[in-house]
């Protein structure tokens, strides 16, 4: 499934990405966080072998032998076998012959010189031309997207840096890395850390929330990383990774969180900045700088689902909770807090980027209210699906066009201008229970949308003949677009089930190659009512 979106904007990525090479000081770190690991297993075996000790030894017990309660007479036997083997007084172990590992490899290859090894100097021309031919593959343009998608696949999560060519609409994967545990959100950020901190210019990272109380920050522009360049809320030592271990679950501690991160948001003013909201009821406000949390808040009286910050006003954020109650606040007077109450579990909320004194609120309920800061009632409220809207987002360049998506499957665009909702359209765009969506930045009528089936799609919305009609004129564009879905090949399918079905829906969407020697494939929408033609709706207008 797919939990979470993120975009970056073209120009952004390093255009050769580099591959992850482990230095000396890291190798030596492994080592070091391996032995407090081990150190602690020992401790908790230790004491769980003392525990079975005493039972052993009781008094009460001991008639009964249950030290060897499971043992057979087989086993006891195949332990004496054992036992002679290693004294050398049976068995080939025992004959002192010494076999040599490569001693009966024919052709192996020796070379006493590192140089004279062409698997290691890279042989000849032609292994340099493959090198080359790769090294085009995984290069990335300036015309380019990524959009980084958090996934999970048979309870292995990872995050996939898809790369979407803008001159041909194609979609692949180019790399991804693997996490911890299940991710709850991800969020892109341009301030350096880890090894390349205090480098001039801005990088280009990704922060990932998990069911893990840390955050990890990676660097997108390194391939085969075997972990993040940053963990904020880590433990430095043995003695903190057995407090954060103790506190796990438990109350909330002020400099790290003991529960799952549910919520990040980066500040882009304030570029070191970056909030994070917890089950463990608090929001902690961290210097990635520093790489501490440099405050906590204790606002909301149960798990706090999402934050976001203010894209005008650098000091203030957003908060939401399963309090049912939504938060604003200045990070720099944390006392002063303002609240507004919402009918059920708030599962996300959302500054109006054209209107820095309003925002949205997506409920457990179904519903989306909209609130000006000024006043504690809503300036209306949206009955906008029958399940939990899970996810939304708004065009980013023209007010009045939000996007929801729901645990019912569907997918709707709204027009909200002049604080009068109303339906455009309604789409199931195949990827089961929607989870995230986001719009994309350097093309905004592509939505990217992802769900329980983890097969991303990006619905171009001014392919409908209704959003043309409502916003054309607004968006720029009277005629249908070429494309109207885009998304990742899966070159192994099941079974031929699978295959029929992809099939019979194969207009509805394109299935982008992975390479960019091949053309982009024409899997896209014909005329101005192919939207319409070729995807199931439930749309009521």
């Amino acid at each position: 499934m797919i939990s979470a979106f993120a975009w970056v904007r073209k120009g952004v990525a390093a255009e050769r990405p580099t591959t992850y090479e482990m230095t000396e000081d890291e190798y030596a770190r492994l080592q070091s966080v391996a032995k407090e690991e081990i150190s602690l297993a020992k401790k908790e075996i230790r004491a769980k072998a003392k525990i079975d000790e005493e039972i052993l030894n009781d008094p009460a017990l001991k008639d009964f032998d249950l030290e060897h309660y499971d043992t057979d007479e087989d086993d006891e036997e195949d332990e004496e076998d054992g036992d002679e083997d290693k004294d050398g007084q049976k068995g080939e172990s025992g004959r002192g012959r010494s076999t040599n590992l490569f001693s009966n490899v024919r052709g192996l290859a020796y070379y006493e010189d590192n140089q004279e090894d062409p698997d290691i100097t890279g042989g000849d021309g032609a292994d340099l031309e493959e090198d080359e031919e790769e090294a085009e593959e995984t290069r990335i343009l300036g015309s380019d997207n990524l959009l980084l998608v958090a996934k999970t696949e048979d309870d292995v999560s990872n995050i996939e840096v898809c790369v979407l060519e803008g001159a041909e609409d194609n979609m692949f994967v180019h790399h991804d890395f693997m996490l911890s545990s299940f991710p709850l959100a991800v969020e892109w950020l341009d301030f350096r850390v880890g090894r390349k901190a205090g480098q001039e210019g801005g990088g280009n990272y990704v922060a990932v929330a998990t069911f893990e109380p840390q955050i990890e920050i990676w660097d997108l522009d390194t391939m085969e990383a075997m972990y993040p360049d940053l963990v904020l809320g880590a433990a430095t030592g043995g003695s903190d990774k057995k407090t954060q271990r103790k506190a796990r679950g438990k109350k909330p501690h002020s400099d790290f969180h003991t529960d799952a991160v549910m919520g990040l948001s980066w500040n882009r003013m304030a570029r070191n900045l970056l909030a994070s909201s917890s089950a463990d009821t608090t929001v902690k406000l961290w210097d990635l700088a520093a790489a501490k949390c440099v405050q906590s808040y204790n606002h909301h009286s149960d798990k706090v689902q999402t934050v976001r910050w203010n894209p005008a006003e650098a000091s203030v954020m957003l908060t939401g909770g399963y309090d049912k109650r939504v938060a604003a606040l200045d990070s720099r007077a944390p006392g002063a807090v303002s609240w507004w109450s919402v009918d059920a579990d708030v599962e996300s909320v959302m500054w109006d980027a054209h209107s820095a004194g309003c925002f949205f609120v997506a409920t457990e309920a179904g519903t989306v209210r909209y609130f000006d800061i000024r006043s504690e009632t809503p300036v209306y409220t949206l009955a906008a699906h029958d399940e939990a809207v899970s996810a939304m987002d708004q065009h980013p360049t023209m007010p009045g066009i939000l996007v929801t998506g729901s645990a019912d499957e569907s997918v709707k665009v709204w027009d909200v201008r002049n604080a009068k909702p109303s339906m455009v359209v309604s789409r199931n765009l195949d990827v089961g229970n929607v989870f995230a969506l986001a719009f994309c930045p350097d093309e905004p009528t592509l939505v990217a949308v992802g769900g329980s089936t983890g097969e991303p799609r990006l619905w171009d919305i001014s392919s409908n003949a209704d959003v043309r009609q409502v916003f054309g004129a607004a968006l720029g564009t009277s005629a249908a677009p070429k494309r109207t879905l885009i998304g990742l090949q899966n070159d192994d399918e099941d079974d031929d089930d699978e295959g029929n079905r992809r099939a019979v829906i194969s207009e509805m969407f394109y299935s982008g190659k992975k390479t960019r020697k091949a053309p982009a494939a024409a899997g896209k929408g014909g005329d101005s009512d192919s939207d319409d033609a070729s995807m199931a709706s439930d749309s009521d207008n």
